[in-house]
């Protein structure tokens, strides 16, 4: 009964997980307009995602535009692009291995030491995304923070930590924490079985003594 729930529990968290990784990689709010110093205009808000740039107007109007071409973008949100896209496959993949590797799932005819494979290679698999999706989402942050601090970038270029950003780290510690519930779920099964296998045979050992014993009685008391 734990373990169903422990199942449950991680295929939830790794779902959250991989909506969220969805989410992130097209949220356009990776980089926030400062409005610091002598930037002033309020009205305007750019965001600046890893496929589009979008222009906010005081909450009335919003125009975006796709990149023209992947050269221009900064070398942090290139790489961003490709490392999201591999911990978008690798989540759903993850999600889908967990799914069939479920104790409740019948849609394969196997054994329930090859659904315990099945569960630790979806563990395997989100802690992998998770830990892509930490990749990205830490290094443009850390290129925005030191922008930020850097008195020679210009006061109108410099951006602030967006929402995709935090949502990004949300989304890669519930995918973190998927693959660790699966985990302990294999390590606290094997633990069961090798229980459950060793003491049958302690008594097939004993009672299998217990019958020589029985049987080499009965011939001495027919020889007597």
């Amino acid at each position: 009964m734990v373990r169903g729930a422990l199942q449950i529990a991680g295929l939830l968290v790794g779902g959250i997980g991989m909506i969220g990784t969805f989410a992130v990689t097209g949220m356009p709010q990776w980089r926030v307009s400062a409005f610091i110093e002598n930037n002033i205009i309020v009205f305007e808000t750019i965001w600046e995602g890893l496929w589009m740039h979008c222009i906010r107007q005081a909450n009335i109007r919003m125009q975006c535009k796709v990149y023209d071409s992947v050269l221009a973008l900064s070398p942090d949100l290139q790489a961003s692009r490709g490392l999201m896209c591999a911990g978008s496959v690798l989540s759903f993949l993850a999600f889908t291995v967990a799914i069939i590797g479920m104790k409740c799932t019948r849609c394969v005819q196997s054994s329930w030491q090859a659904k315990g494979y099945i569960i630790l290679t979806a563990g395997f698999l989100f802690i992998l995304s998770g830990a892509v999706e930490l990749i990205p989402v830490c290094w443009v942050a850390n290129t925005i923070i030191s922008d930020f601090y850097n008195p020679a970038v210009n006061v109108a270029q410099k951006r602030e930590l967006g929402e995709a950003l935090y949502l990004g780290w949300v989304a890669a510690f519930c995918l973190i924490a998927a693959g660790a519930m699966f985990c302990c779920f294999c390590l606290c099964y094997e633990k069961t079985r090798s229980y459950g296998y060793s003491a049958p045979t302690h008594y097939s050992a004993d009672s299998q003594l217990l019958h020589r014993k029985a049987e080499s009685s009965y011939s001495k008391s027919q020889y007597v």
